[in-house]
């Protein structure tokens, strides 16, 4: 038997808070009909287990599980064979130059590299960092522990952007992910040829992902249409909306010139199907506007052009939208008024009317008023003119400057009354707010006499001043001076650049609060930072005003001269000598040159300190800076000339060369003059003995930079350079390897073709020299003709190899092999490979003829001729008698044959596949060219062009393919059986169920798609209820929705009245009552939301013997609930069940206790077990 436990309410008050469901209807405090259990009151806290500890218990109610961190630390091993190591050197691993570079990788790249010498001698690495760290490692290993070989790949020249990319992020990322050195040509070189570097895996991964970039741009096409300008806007539609519906349907990208731009020509880009496409439609679209449209001239002043153009050209938009008729504008630097519209004649009336209206639709006034009174039509704080442009929020009102107009512009109404209101303040202040109201009573009252303004309709100028003479006096004087102020006002614009308006300011605004106290007539405005602007504005009495604008005149041209800077190279450790004792030395300094001198802070590595001022001052700064180093480190200053040709390599790269003398010599600073001084004085500042020392060294790494830039010159005729140079650069490799020169020829933009340029020391360039003239002079040209077929081979050989090759002629002979030119390509195969390899096994020499492309039409002339081998159809094999025949026989089998393959229409496009993918993945692997005719010929036909050995593979691989996609289609069409069941809206939303989870369910249990009518859209059926899929699915799920319904049309609901003081211990504690009552009468039952009209109107809903019997079940409840709230018994408090102080044994904790309630910092040693558990404190 459980025990129960009370405690007062109070005491969980907000525990039972807590409690509340948020999901019920009405309010829900504690449930009396049920007791909830100790545990369900106060559920615990999670135990502490192991990591993968699974207990089986339900999550706890405190908390819910932790996702977990993913670790940005990844690992890479790969592997290089024994062949491919640079250094294999087995008796040094983990010492020689393998663990070194390993080491200067982890310094250079953050990774962590660990080595491993594999059974086979290879070497495994393993790399591991962060994913950008292990990449950079990955490559740089590659690069420096790996041989490296490099190939080219071709490509035509216009794909080279796209290996690129973005700032070249897609050349850095294909880099990375092949560790290779991608070489790409500059766009002013001619050759189309990619140079990769790299691992032989690494150069197939780089040249494989290249040629899929060429692939996939070779699909895309651009054209280029020419159209009139004026048909631009019926192409483009209003508001663009026609062009991009145009991109959408077909796929293609559009570009329209803007308007603004004098060009007819239109860019239509994208894949050729969706660019043909495009180009068609646009064609039809300008034909058929040309065909009906005709245009009609109107004259409108210039002044309202801009009204009819609208903001961003809207109103353009919008006639061409409601009308159809384009506007044609001149150009708004033109003088013309003329303007054309052009459309079709019965819509040109409307838009003629639609442009007279939206030229009127705006006006401008001018409004006359003396300058001086701008200021008081604004009012203060711009409150007179705010109150208008509130009111009338589409007039623009311009003051200008030294000009007695005031523009308005708007629309016609409210411009008119802008004026109006406008033109009364001007009244007002002329009359009366000149002399304004308050200055008047003060004069009348301070000099006791009466002043009389004349009305506006007087037109008179005298104002009438009655009183005591004396008084009469002194206010006439003070009305005088008033209007000669207000009349003397002006305004004076300064440039002053806007790095000085700070410094003009001041701290705080102190230094212009003394400008502004001497000139305290004169409005002194800066612009705002944001503004960007050097005008900084003066309004005052007019000679205020000049004198103002002379003295900040004055102080700006302080500002600049005391702005010069200098920098001063002082060794860190004297800088606490320059400061000083409590910064005496520096003050002194300050002080006496009138600069400003700062110096980097203590953890900064800097050692320059910056000196501001006047450049005599600052200079004077500087010089006793240095003499305070030179005394406490006895500094040296030395010259050195050298020669300053040799400057850049004496500096090496990034300053390496002269900043490893300063580090070898402490202390010491070197500086070079600016190039292009062309001054030879090099400065030498530190310690006396490291100045020697320095000076030493830069003089003897000057004389041997002396040494080997020694310069001869040869010349040769430029068309000897290449025998020169030999075949891959052999022969001038041996002269540089025997003489250590270095021999530079001239680039075909040189104007000395025939120089020839040797470096190096002395000794290496005669020697250079000399051997290079005896190879010129045993050069000879000889020309030697040999009759292949019709074609001529010029060779140029040295005299000394002309007998072996006489020699070897005698056993030549020449076959030639008709084969037409179209195959050529596919025949030499990539850079050549299959010819090569044809010459090497068969060593003979294969010639292919010049490509003629106009033979075309005589192939089409000759059609039913007897055929006879063009020229450039011969292709000639050389060599000896018996390679030919053999060579001419592996040359025909790579003649390609082209076979048809029968394929539908229908699944031409899935056979290209997603942007050509899935075409281009059957042509690489099966080494095949695969032709899809054009959409709009709807051939049945797909042509596949390969060699004898692939064509098999490629059209079994084909008509497997079709199968595949045949097999998908008739499963689409099984898929796409469809019923449409009409069931009434309102059951839409129990069918749906709470978040999709009754329609979720079906189908899930079914397998079919199903859709629901939009609220919004008002053409479809909105009882229309749409079930796709197979037909047996189909059926059944068409049965199961159509049961649901029918349950729902048998329910009924019911309203019933209940007191409102009941309906919480009706619902319980988080509603479990009241959902136990709802599963045990199969009904639905649902309370008043709180604040409702009728707070005690509970419905339920659900089969009419069940609602009967539901309600008598809500009936007899209240009536119990009702009584027990009206016996009016003491509160039972919170009641909970199997309390741990009901156990046997145990007994309530004392709240009064300070044993069982101990204060905090308190520890208390326990008399006994507590029911609660160990005490832990």
């Amino acid at each position: 038997m459980s025990s129960v436990a009370v405690l007062t309410p109070e005491s969980f008050a907000e525990h039972r808070s807590g409690l509340k469901d948020q999901e019920m209807t009405g309010c829900v405090p504690e449930d009396e009909a049920y007791i909830p259990t100790y545990l369900e009151a106060f559920p615990p806290l999670p135990e502490k287990g192991a990591p993968g500890e699974k207990t089986g218990e339900p999550a706890s109610a405190w908390g819910g599980k932790i996702r977990p961190i993913k670790a940005s630390v990844i690992t890479q091993v790969f592997h290089v064979p024994l062949e491919e190591r640079r250094y294999k050197d087995n008796s040094q691993f983990g010492e020689g130059e393998e663990a070194k570079v390993c080491l200067d990788i982890m310094q250079r790249t953050g990774a962590h590299i660990e080595l491993s010498l594999a059974k086979d001698q290879g070497l495994s690495i393993m790399v591991t960092g962060k994913l950008e760290s292990v990449m950079k490692a990955r490559k740089e290993i590659v690069a420096r522990l790996q041989t490296q070989a490099s190939a080219t790949v071709a490509i035509p020249k216009e794909h080279h952007r796209f290996v690129i990319g973005k700032n070249g992020e897609k050349l850095q990322e294909l880099e990375l992910k092949t560790a290779t050195k991608i070489a790409i040509p500059r766009p002013d070189d001619p050759s189309a040829n990619i140079r990769i570097t790299g691992t032989k895996e690494g150069i197939e991964k780089a040249r494989h992902e290249i040629l899929l970039i060429s692939a996939e741009q070779d699909k895309r096409a651009v054209e280029r249409l020419c159209l009139e300008k004026a048909f631009h806007p019926f192409i483009a539609g209003a508001h663009n909306r026609l062009v991009q519906e145009l991109s959408q349907e077909t796929g293609a990208r559009i570009s329209i010139p803007p308007p603004s731009l004098p060009r007819d020509e239109i860019v239509i880009t994208g894949e050729k199907e969706a660019v043909a496409l495009a180009l068609s439609r646009i064609r039809a679209i300008y034909d058929d506007k040309k065909r009906k449209t005709t245009t009609i001239s109107v004259e409108v002043k210039k002044s309202q052009h801009k009204y009819i153009i609208g903001p961003k050209g809207n109103t353009l938009q919008e006639i061409l939208e409601t009308t159809g008729v384009s506007v044609e504008m001149p150009p708004l630097d033109s003088g013309s008024e003329t303007i054309i519209l052009r459309g079709e004649p019965d819509k040109l009336g409307p838009a003629l009317t639609q442009v007279y209206a939206k030229a009127k639709s705006v006006m401008v006034v001018e409004v006359t008023a003396p300058a001086w009174l701008h200021r008081f039509i604004i009012g203060k704080k711009g409150q007179n003119i705010g109150r208008i442009t509130q009111q009338l929020p589409r007039v623009h009102i311009e003051f200008t400057d030294g000009e007695e107009r005031i523009s308005l512009e708007g629309p016609t109404a409210e411009v008119e009354q802008a004026q109006a209101q406008i033109q009364e303040i001007i009244k007002d202040l002329v009359s009366t707010h000149t002399l304004s109201q308050s200055v008047i009573n003060r004069i009348k009252e301070q000099y006791k006499v009466s002043v009389r303004i004349p009305q506006d309709s007087e037109r008179s100028g005298l104002v009438r001043i009655e009183g005591d003479p004396k008084g009469v006096q002194l206010a006439r004087r003070e009305l005088i001076e008033m209007v000669q102020r207000m009349e003397n006002e002006r305004t004076k614009d300064l440039i002053v650049e806007q790095k000085l308006h700070r410094s003009i300011i001041g701290q705080k605004g102190e230094k212009i609060k003394e400008v502004r106290d001497k000139f305290p007539e004169v409005i002194i405005n800066f612009p705002d930072p944001s503004q960007k602007s050097d005008i900084v504005q003066l309004r005052g009495p007019k000679n205020e005003v000049e004198k103002c604008g002379k003295f900040l005149q004055k102080i700006i041209a302080d500002l600049i001269e005391n702005s010069f800077s200098l920098s001063v190279p002082i060794f860190k450790q004297f800088h606490k000598n320059i400061i000083g004792k409590g910064g005496a030395n520096i003050k002194k300094i300050r002080e006496e040159t009138n600069t400003k001198i700062d110096l980097p802070t203590e953890n900064s590595n800097s050692e320059m300190i910056v000196i501001t001022g006047k450049k005599s001052n600052c200079e004077a700064a500087r010089d006793r800076i240095l003499s305070i180093q030179r005394e406490l480190a006895n500094i040296k200053e030395a010259e050195v000339a050298i020669p300053a040709r040799l400057h850049n390599s004496l500096i090496g790269s990034k300053g390496c060369l002269v900043r490893s003398i300063m580090e070898d010599c402490s202390g010491v600073h070197i500086h070079f003059p600016s190039e292009g001084s062309g001054s030879d004085k090099v400065t030498i500042r530190g310690p006396v003995g490291e100045v020697e020392k320095a000076k030493k060294q830069l003089l003897q790494l000057a004389e041997e930079k002396q040494v080997n830039n020694f310069t001869a010159e040869l010349q040769a005729k430029p068309e000897y350079h290449k025998f020169l140079i030999g075949r891959g650069g052999a022969n001038i490799r041996r002269v540089r390897d025997k003489t250590g020169a270095r021999i530079i020829f001239p680039s075909p933009d040189d104007t000395e073709q025939e120089l020839i340029t040797i470096v190096g020391k002395e000794e290496a360039v005669r020697q250079a020299q000399k051997e290079l003239e005896c190879l010129v002079k045993n050069l000879v040209v000889t020309t030697l003709h040999y009759s292949f077929g019709q074609m001529f081979v010029i060779l140029s050989w040295m005299f000394y190899f002309s007998c072996i090759f006489k020699d070897s002629m005698v056993s030549q002979v020449s076959v030639e092999v008709a084969i037409p030119q179209r195959y050529h390509r596919a025949i030499m195969g990539p850079k050549g490979c299959r010819i090569q390899l044809i010459t090497r096994e068969h060593e003979v020499q294969i010639k292919f003829p010049e490509r003629d492309d106009s033979l075309a039409e005589s192939r089409k002339i000759r059609k039913y001729a007897e055929f006879v081998a063009p020229k450039c159809d011969i292709i000639t094999i050389a060599g000896r008698a018996e390679k030919c025949e053999p060579a001419k026989a592996a040359l025909l089998a790579l003649v390609p044959i082209t076979e048809d393959v029968e394929v539908s229409y229908e699944l031409h496009r899935y056979i290209i596949g997603q942007k050509g993918s899935g075409i281009r993945k059957m042509m690489e692997e099966y080494e095949v060219n695969i032709w899809v005719p054009q959409p709009e010929k709807q051939l049945d036909v797909i042509k596949v062009t390969g060699l004898v050995a692939n064509m098999v593979r490629a059209k079994q691989g084909l008509l497997d393919r079709v199968k595949e996609l045949q097999a998908e289609q008739a499963d689409r069409a099984l898929r796409s059986f469809k019923v449409i069941l009409s069931v009434d809206p309102k059951f839409h939303p129990k069918i749906i169920g709470r978040k999709g989870a009754v329609i979720s369910q079906i189908r899930k249990d079914h397998d079919v798609s199903i859709q629901f009518p939009d609220k919004g859209d008002e053409q479809q059926v909105c009882d229309a209820i749409v079930i796709l899929g197979y037909e047996r699915n189909v059926e059944e799920a068409s049965q199961a929705i159509q049961q649901l319904v029918a349950e729902w049309q048998e329910m009924v609901s019911r309203d019933v009245h209940l007191d409102p003081r009941t309906h919480a211990r009706i619902i319980g504690a988080r509603g479990k009552a009241i959902r136990k009552l709802m599963e045990e009468f199969k009904v639905d039952i649902r309370f008043p939301q709180p604040g409702s009209d009728e707070p005690d109107k509970v419905a339920v809903t659900g089969l009419p013997e069940a609602v009967d019997n539901a309600i008598d079940h809500l009936l007899n409840l209240e009536e119990e609930y009702v009584i027990d709230d009206s016996s009016g018994g003491p509160a039972k408090g919170f009641v909970v069940l199997d309390a741990p102080w009901n156990a046997a044994g145990n007994k309530a904790p004392d709240m009064s206790s300070a044993e069982d309630f101990p204060t905090f910092g308190m520890g208390v040693a326990p008399k006994q077990a507590s029911a609660w558990g160990p005490k832990k404190f």
